[in-house]
C-alpha cells in the first residue's frame, strides 16, 4: 500500500507514539482519524495536521459504542478506511504484592480493558469495515497494526498487569492474522523497548541517563518518529504479515 493513498484510524493518536504515526501518515499524503480520549491534544492535533488530512474523533476503545460509531464516522470523513494503528494504552505499575496487600483486582482488568480488550476491539470493527474496499494489488484491503512492548517477553517486577495485556496483543497477532487473510487484510505488531514518549518527562536527568546506559545500542532513549517509520515500513511491504517486531536497540530487560 502506498503511503499517499493509507486512511487510517489512529488511537492514543494525540501523543507519543500515537501522535509521531498521525503525523507521518499526513506528512506520506495520507489521512488519519485521531481516537483519543483527550480531547484538548486531539483537537489540536488533528487542526496542525490539516482539516482535509487529519480528524479528531473522542474515543473509549474500549467502548463498544464509541469505537462502532467512530469508525463508522471515521470512514466517512476520510473516504474509506484501509488501515488502523493501536497506540492507545496505560502502563500503570503494581506489585502483584505490595505494602497494602494483593494487586487490586480493579487495577488489574482496568490495564487488561484498555490494552488488550480495547485493541481487540478496534481490530474487530475496523477489519469488519475494511472487508468492504474492493481489492488492491495482491487482493489487499487493508493492514492493522498494534503496539505491545518489550514487557511482553520480559516483564519487569511491578509490570505483572501491563506485561499480561501486551503478551495477549503479541499473542492474538498470529491467529487474527491467519483469519483476516482470506479478506486481505494484514496484521501486525510492534513491541516497542524504551521510547521517548510523554511518560518519560519527569524523569530526572540521572534517571533518564541510567535508562539510556540500559541500551546496548544506540545508546540512547526511542524516538516516537523510528516507531512511526517502521509503521511506515509494515504499510508499504506486503509480505509483512502475522508478526511482531521488536523495536527495542537489542535491550533485554532486566527483573526490576
Amino acid at each position: 500500500m502506498d503511503m499517499k493513498n493509507v486512511k487510517a484510524i489512529v488511537t492514543g493518536g494525540a501523543s507519543g507514539l500515537g501522535g509521531a504515526t498521525a503525523r507521518h501518515i499526513t506528512e506520506s499524503g495520507g489521512k488519519v482519524a485521531i481516537f483519543d480520549l483527550n480531547e484538548e491534544k486531539g483537537r489540536a492535533l488533528a487542526e496542525e495536521l490539516g482539516g482535509g488530512a487529519a480528524f479528531f474523533f473522542k474515543t473509549d476503545v474500549a467502548s463498544e459504542e464509541d469505537v462502532q460509531e467512530n469508525v463508522r464516522a471515521a470512514k466517512e470523513a476520510m473516504g474509506g478506511l484501509n488501515a488502523a494503528v493501536n497506540c492507545a494504552g496505560i502502563g500503570t505499575p503494581g506489585k502483584l504484592l505490595g505494602r497494602k496487600g494483593p494487586l487490586a483486582l480493579d487495577r488489574f482488568e482496568q490495564v487488561i480493558r484498555i490494552n488488550l480488550t480495547g485493541t481487540f476491539n478496534v481490530i474487530r470493527l475496523a477489519a469488519d469495515a475494511m472487508t468492504e474496499n474492493e481489492p488492491g494489488e495482491d487482493g489487499e484491503r487493508g493492514v492493522i497494526i498494534n503496539t505491545a512492548s518489550v514487557a511482553a517477553f520480559e516483564g519487569q517486577i511491578g509490570q505483572v498487569a501491563y506485561s499480561a495485556s501486551k503478551g495477549g496483543v503479541a499473542a492474538m497477532t498470529l491467529p487474527i492474522a491467519r483469519e483476516l487473510a482470506g479478506y486481505g487484510i494484514r496484521v501486525m505488531t510492534i513491541a516497542p523497548g524504551l521510547i521517548n514518549t510523554p511518560m518519560f518527562d519527569g524523569l530526572p536527568d540521572a534517571a533518564r541517563e541510567s535508562l539510556e546506559q540500559m541500551m546496548p545500542f544506540p545508546k540512547r532513549l526511542g524516538r516516537p518518529e523510528e516507531y512511526a517509520r517502521l509503521v511506515e515500513s509494515i504499510v508499504t511491504n506486503r509480505m509483512l504479515n502475522g508478526e511482531v517486531i521488536r523495536l527495542d536497540g537489542a535491550i533485554r530487560m532486566q527483573p526490576k
